[in-house]
């Protein structure tokens, strides 16, 4: 359920919840329920509902029992704000992400909307993050429901990046991620797109991780972006509490 993450922009994955459902294009061939399948048919007591939202309430305080600090990426095998996960449970996950502080934890969402709704019922201590996805031009609207959120850090995940999005309204962002999409049946991510976008951030002052362009042999394609790699963090990065 968590620690040791092979995701590039994060160190550990933390899943209270886990499963989903789809709603907008970047979800057609989603890695975590490929995951979830795969752990249901290896009888992972976690994933005996395979990717039917699943909550887990034994799971909640598991930060507090890791002493090292980590970069821990929230519900990497769903999304907090489902609208199946009831808000007394979202509020139960906060407090034990603002008890650990020593911590900082991304939490990433493709429901924006009920992320800016509840996002003044809930406290957003500096070491917690929030994120929306921006796939294509249908999701940009994710960017305003993010800046209606009291987080102390806002990031954006564009991945899979599925089309050009050119002019992106960065102002209060402070951390962009992209990626192109991997495994079966990926859809390609063309060079000018992630290159327009690191163009974009370095003309805002924002810092640029580029994950992977992606494929189905994803290690092969790698992870440079016109002979470097993009591992930049926001500014706020080592800061907890």
């Amino acid at each position: 359920m968590a620690a040791n993450s092979s995701i590039e922009w994060t160190e550990s994955t933390w899943n209270p919840v886990t499963g989903c459902t789809k709603i907008s294009a970047g979800c057609d061939h989603c890695y975590a329920e490929r995951m979830a399948r795969r752990l249901q048919a290896m009888g992972n007591a976690c994933y005996r509902n395979g990717f039917s939202l699943t909550l887990h309430e034994d799971k909640v305080d598991l930060p507090l029992r890791w002493q090292e600090p980590q970069m821990i990426f929230v519900n990497s095998m769903s999304d907090l704000f489902h609208r199946e996960v009831p808000t007394d449970f979202i509020r139960d996950v906060f407090s034990v992400m603002r008890e650990a502080s020593h911590h900082r934890f991304q939490v990433l969402t493709k429901r924006s909307r009920r992320m800016a709704e509840l996002g003044a019922k809930l406290e957003w201590p500096k070491n917690v993050w929030a994120g929306v996805t921006v796939e294509n031009e249908a999701c940009r609207f994710r960017l305003e429901h993010l800046k209606q959120v009291p987080a102390k850090v806002k990031f954006v995940s564009l991945e899979p990046l599925l089309t050009a999005l050119p002019n992106l309204d960065l102002d209060g962002i402070d951390w962009v991620i992209v990626g192109g999409e991997s495994g079966p049946g990926a859809r390609p991510m063309r060079m000018e797109w992630a290159t327009d976008i690191r163009d974009q951030c370095l003309a805002a002052g924002v810092p640029f991780f580029f994950k992977q362009w992606g494929g189905v042999a994803k290690k092969r394609a790698g992870r440079k972006l016109e002979g470097r790699t993009w591992d930049e963090l926001p500014a706020l990065a080592g800061a907890a509490g």
